[in-house]
């Protein structure tokens, strides 16, 4: 959970991050968000703001009976969030369970000033209409306690009263006042000036404030102005309070009062929204100000957070049940770039060392305890650095090497893997989204029956129509994924590249192992996850309904088995009923469809001399070619040709078999666009643009056109010599048709048009995530210390491993201890930087201000940890 703020040295920033994680599930990160959910019906007297962005939920202990329980995640941001930003349908119901288990993780950013992370558990009726049923509120200062720990937490019932947020600046005076006759009484000046991050209810906002002065025996209240449509108004008004009766004149302090003791009163400040609806205004916060602040100085100027209304209720914890939450919550504050220089040059280094096992990079995967911890910040950084294809190349490679049996390969929990995944899920979010989304909408917009298992079929259903049913929606999500591979992104093609090459190389006698080394990253991790669960990935604004997340569940089932190339398919099914259905799928144009695919989106234009894949072939076909050179119309300037594509170069000869009469390497392409169909009155006319001349080629129709267009397009994206502007017509007579101009190499003069992104530009900041890698350095310093250790142990003696040490990998221990000796320093370094900073930052903030607000328990906490911290060093 993060956001960025300012704060830090130089021109550093803050973030917060988090996730909250089911104990018994892998992490699954949320990868977005989605329409936020509708707001929960509160007591009349003030209904409460939308719950923000959901989290995670695990487990649910004794909801009522015959519920259907689903939970949603909102951190109370107080101040930044007005209830109308990011919001998510939370998880997803369980029909009739008092005790159901979600299983489901998410990981989530959120505002730095957030004092509250809820969670809410809601009741679905038949109608879907949600109700309320309680919630788990975990105070910011509480989380790192929970931290990484499953914890049963208590359900609190939810008041309309107790959900506030927000903040208000307020100053008071008080001041003596002589009158006519010498009498002295003494005023109090109550100035409201402003509001920030107040909740947006029911979709409005139109705030106003009461000022109350009471005591045992008095209270007096004034209002503000309505400031509309705004949840961070400007009051800006000052209210006047006699706070003593007029007395005879004397020099004795103004604070010895002779009616009523100043300590005895205090100042009320109400926050309200103005609404029109019959149920009169909502209320938004309030404050409580003794005025005994004012005894040491008549003026006091201070931010307050607003604080839920004690309504005198105390209702029972444990009447709703329990929650089982497992939250991982992680708070980094990020220095200005040149602080981070030293580690991140040896994180940016790690492909090119020898053996990589001993790169800055590999050893934060050894000593972290789960590899996933280390992949998601490593990945972000290489990808912002365009270094993520050179470090996973070098660490898959090395796995393979590592595997015995062709059938294991990439099947564990490794840093290559999670790094792949990892790399698949920030940088094919969109491909996933122009790929499966439409046929995904399809599926459940028609929610056609699809349960083929005879045991649940229902009343009226039949099992061949619904066989016949699945069969459809698995050829829709078949055909869509294998004729998609021009649209995969060019990071994961360079890095299915590398996968091929290696698994190759290590298992020279299985012809399929090239296959199957990528196909378990793209249909295993890439698409049956989407298709099984598409809200996670953006294909769907909420989670489906039972029949359509069943129907899901079995596409994604056929769609991962066709896609792993198994030679006993039906075999690899536990169901009968699934191998039964399989039947249908075991035509051999299924396994040519799938390799096709896997050859297209792990060929690359780069030759590799040391490469021992032969050329692949992506495409063949006759079409006519205009003879190259040619100055002058006529037909007997075309000719028909068969024109063969591979990975490698693209070739034309008279006949299927012949010799190449024109060989085009891919590094020679330039441009690959279609022709202006006045160059020469044909149809469906596309140019292939080399370095001296382009070839002007002429398809059988206009979806071959566009097919040739997309693949050459594809292999050759990653040229350095590509061009930006060609001419969209041909060079004819001295000219060119579209410009006139003269010369033959005369720039072009449109813009090229190739829809195909030679990358995915992602929204990184390269120092938030080294600095998320220098906390986990810094966090798992003993491990370091023990690798160093375990380095030492290799190095000196031949004898058995100690088992402490077994858990590293370590190729060459002496460059492995050079590594872990620079890391430590750098990390060393780093934490003196932190150190100083918050000294900087304690010496500097004031409680009260705008960014600490009286009320802020964190800050408190802050404040004491420094001051032990403090006293300590004196």
């Amino acid at each position: 959970m993060g956001g960025c703020v300012g704060g830090a040295r130089g021109a550093g920033a803050g973030q917060l991050q988090g996730s909250a994680r089911a104990c018994s599930a892998a992490l699954a990160p949320l990868p977005g968000s989605a329409s936020p959910p509708p707001a929960f019906r509160a007591p009349p007297s003030r209904r409460a703001p939308q719950p923000l962005p959901p989290g995670p939920a695990t487990q649910v202990r004794r909801a009522p009976a015959k519920s259907r329980p689903l939970l949603r995640v909102r951190a109370q941001a107080w101040v930044q969030h007005g209830g109308g930003g990011r919001g998510s349908p939370g998880l997803p119901e369980r029909e009739d369970q008092d005790c159901p288990f979600y299983g489901e993780d998410f990981y989530c950013e959120i505002p730095r000033s957030f004092r509250h992370l809820s969670f809410y558990i809601f009741d679905r009726d038949v109608f879907r209409r949600d109700s309320i049923i309680g919630k788990v509120a975990i105070r910011k200062e509480d989380l790192q306690k929970y931290h990484n720990r499953d914890t049963w937490f208590q359900l609190q019932h939810v008041d309309a009263d107790s959900e506030v947020q927000g903040k208000v600046h307020l100053e008071l005076r008080l001041s003596e006042v002589i009158t006519d006759t010498g009498a002295v009484c003494h005023k109090l000046a109550a100035r409201i000036l402003e509001c920030q991050g107040l909740p947006i209810v029911n979709g409005q906002c139109d705030p106003y404030a009461t000022v109350t002065l009471a005591g045992p025996f008095r209270s007096e209240a004034k209002k503000t102005k309505v400031k509309k449509k705004t949840n961070n108004p400007q009051f800006d008004e000052v209210f006047y309070f006699e706070v003593t009766r007029p007395c005879s004149y004397s020099r004795k302090s103004h604070f010895d009062f002779e009616e009523e003791d100043v300590d005895k009163l205090e100042i009320r400040v109400d926050l309200w929204n103005a609404s029109n609806l019959k149920f009169g205004d909502e209320f938004l916060g309030e404050l409580r100000i003794p005025l005994k602040v004012l005894q040491q100085s008549s003026c006091y100027d201070a931010w307050y957070f607003l604080q839920p209304r004690d309504n005198g209720k105390n209702p029972k914890p444990d009447d709703l049940g329990s929650l089982r939450l497992n939250v991982v919550y992680t708070e980094d504050h990020v220095f200005s770039s040149d602080y981070y220089s030293p580690l991140r040059d040896l994180l940016l280094k790690s492909a090119d060392v020898e053996p990589v096992s001993a790169s800055a990079a590999h050893i934060l995967g050894e000593v972290c305890r789960e590899k996933q911890e280390a992949a998601v910040p490593l990945v972000r950084l290489l990808l912002h650095y365009g270094r993520v294809v050179p470090f996973i190349s070098a660490i898959a490679s090395a796995e393979v090497k590592r595997t015995q049996d062709s059938n294991t390969i990439f099947r564990g929990n490794s840093l290559a893997s999670k790094c792949i995944d990892e790399t698949m899920k920030l940088a094919g979010m969109h491909y996933l989204q122009v790929t499966l989304k439409p046929a995904i909408e399809e599926i459940c917009q028609s929610h056609r029956p699809c349960e083929i298992d005879p045991v649940k079929l229902k009343d009226g259903e039949n099992l061949e129509n619904n066989m016949e049913n699945l069969r459809q929606y698995v050829d829709r999500i078949f055909t869509v994924i294998t004729k998609s591979g021009v649209s995969c992104p060019t990071v994961m093609c360079d890095i299915f590249f590398s996968l091929r090459e290696a698994a190759a190389k290590r298992f020279q006698d299985d012809l399929d192992v090239r296959y199957t080394a990528v196909s378990s990253f793209i249909f295993l991790r890439f698409f049956a996850p989407a298709i099984l669960s598409p809200n996670l990935f953006q294909l769907t604004p909420h989670h489906t309904d039972p029949q359509t997340s069943r129907t899901l569940t079995l596409i994604s089932k056929t769609i991962q088995t066709l896609g792993s190339l198994s030679k006993s398919k039906s075999a690899s099914f536990k169901e009968s009923y699934m191998a039964t259905f399989y039947e249908f799928f075991n035509e051999q144009k299924y396994a040519d469809a799938v390799k096709n695919f896997l050859d297209l989106i792990s060929s690359s234009g780069r030759r590799d001399p040391r490469s021992i894949e032969q050329p692949i072939l992506l495409k063949e076909g006759f079409m006519i070619k205009r003879a190259q050179g040619r100055k002058r119309f006529g037909m007997k300037n075309f000719k028909k040709r068969w024109f063969r594509l591979t990975n490698h170069e693209f070739t034309y000869q008279k006949s299927k078999g012949d010799p190449p009469l024109c060989c085009i390497p891919i590094e020679n392409i330039l441009a690959v666009e279609r022709l202006e169909e006045e160059s020469f009155r044909m149809k469906n006319m596309f140019q292939v643009i080399q370095p001296e001349r382009a070839l002007y080629i002429q398809a059988n129709n206009c979806v071959e056109a566009r097919d040739w267009i997309d693949v050459l397009t594809k292999v050759s994206q990653r040229n350095q010599q590509r061009l930006s502007v060609y001419h969209p017509s041909a060079y004819l007579n001295g000219h060119w048709l579209c410009c006139r101009a003269s010369s033959d190499t005369a720039t072009g003069c449109s813009p090229c048009t190739s829809g195909l992104p030679a990358n995915i530009q992602l929204d990184i900041d390269g120092d938030r995530e080294t600095e998320r890698i220098y906390s986990l350095f810094s966090s798992y310093m003993g491990k370091l210390e023990k690798m160093q250790e375990a380095c030492g142990s290799k190095s000196v003696y031949d004898g058995p491993e100690q088992e402490e040490y077994s858990t590293f990998l370590i190729d060459d221990p002496q460059e492995t201890y050079k590594m872990l000796k620079q890391v430590i320093a750098t990390v060393v370094a780093l934490e003196q930087e932190h150190a100083q900073h918050r000294r900087d930052k304690f010496k500097k903030t004031r409680y009260g201000s705008q960014e600490h607000p009286i009320g802020d328990k964190s800050f408190q906490n802050y404040i004491r940890q420094q001051s032990e911290v403090s006293t300590h060093s004196m």
